[in-house]
């Protein structure tokens, strides 16, 4: 196939989160065109994720997500990149890894699979849904995709998204003592966040906090009642850590924290032949537990994904099918040890 041109046509089907149907049922069509027995699963109210198997249990299977960030962008190439929403972030992976699973096939190489989720940039409720499936018992190995440069992950940081919301009372601004400003009391609690000093890791690296969203208050006369803001934090350490700090830094700040989602930091299995990184996102990983030891590699750079300006080096997508050629021919070379791993757990 013409990992090219295919990164093209996923790119071309808008999929942001929520709307992941129309891909799902392309790469269905098209799966099911190659010989793959696909099932989708409901994974959240209208939107499925989509399994495919060779009729074998998946030992190895390559997975990463259909769903992209707003807003849609069409392909376009250049000599040297793919341009558009998705094309490192993750349909250049797709099309990547379906090559991949094409070459393994010519090979003689039955016993893999493809995991395709909804929801991965907003909740995973996908990956969620797809860790309950009974195919993943039958796998060793999940080969997941984000845009790594190609290079194999070590490790990922966790995230923790919460919601710190205050109120206060209504009143004439030109009477604020008749009031409480719920804006002042949110900011007073925000500025004791940005003054923690967040755990370091030797293995993960450093801890950081974003205020991504602030909102509150109605209009300039009128003292606001209500504010919040929405905090993203890449964890190094548990989260348990985490909370606990920042717990202590805000207690009695008169504000209420709401938690929204949370993964932990997660280490990856690694393989030596090939050159390696730690990344600072976070994945469907965490929430694909049951699907095999975990490894993490996919083209592009996480630098591109989310922008405008989003793309994906052309020798980056080709080279990206044999590294997971490779990769994948070197996890089948240690399921054995894996099986007998696993076999002295469960004793």
């Amino acid at each position: 196939m013409d990992v090219i041109q295919f990164t093209r046509r996923l790119i071309d089907i808008p999929s942001v989160t929520g709307d992941e149907e129309e891909i799902g049922r392309f790469l269905s069509s098209h799966l099911e065109g190659l010989g793959y027995n696909v099932e989708r699963q409901a994974a959240v109210f209208g939107r499925s994720n989509l399994i495919a198997t060779t009729g074998q249990p998946p030992s190895i299977v390559f997975s990463t997500h259909m769903d992209t960030v707003p807003p849609f962008i069409p392909s376009s190439e250049d000599i040297t990149h793919v341009y558009g929403r998705g094309a490192c972030d993750a349909k250049g992976i797709i099309a990547a890894q379906i090559a991949a699973a094409e070459q393994l096939r010519s090979q003689g190489v039955d016993d893999i699979g493809l995991l395709f989720t909804v929801d991965e940039e907003a909740s995973s409720l996908g990956a969620r849904a797809a860790n309950e499936h009974s195919v993943a018992d039958e796998c060793s190995f999940l080969i997941n995709g984000e845009p790594t440069d190609n290079l194999l992950a070590t490790g990922s940081k966790g995230s923790l998204r919460l919601r710190i919301r205050a109120e206060g009372r209504a009143a004439h601004s030109a009477y604020p003592e008749m009031g409480e400003s719920a804006i002042e009391r949110l900011l007073d609690a925000l500025e004791l966040l940005r003054k923690i000093e967040w755990p370091l890791d030797p293995f993960f690296g450093e801890t950081t906090c974003n205020i991504g969203v602030i909102s509150g208050g109605t209009r300039t006369n009128v003292i606001p009642a209500e504010a919040e803001a929405e905090i993203h934090i890449r964890l190094t350490k548990a989260s348990s850590v985490v909370k606990r700090i920042l717990e202590t830094a805000i207690d009695g700040s008169g504000v209420q924290l709401k938690y929204m989602s949370v993964s932990e930091p997660v280490r990856m299995y690694t393989v030596a032949e090939f050159e390696q990184r730690i990344v600072r996102f976070t994945t469907d990983i965490p929430y694909l537990t049951k699907w095999g030891s975990p490894l993490l590699l996919g083209p592009g750079s996480i630098l591109d994904a989310h922008t405008a300006h989003e793309r994906v080096d052309k020798r980056e997508l080709i080279q990206a099918v044999d590294l997971y050629v490779r990769l994948a021919q070197q996890c089948k070379r240690e399921i054995p040890a894996y099986q007998q791993r696993a076999m002295a757990k469960s004793i």
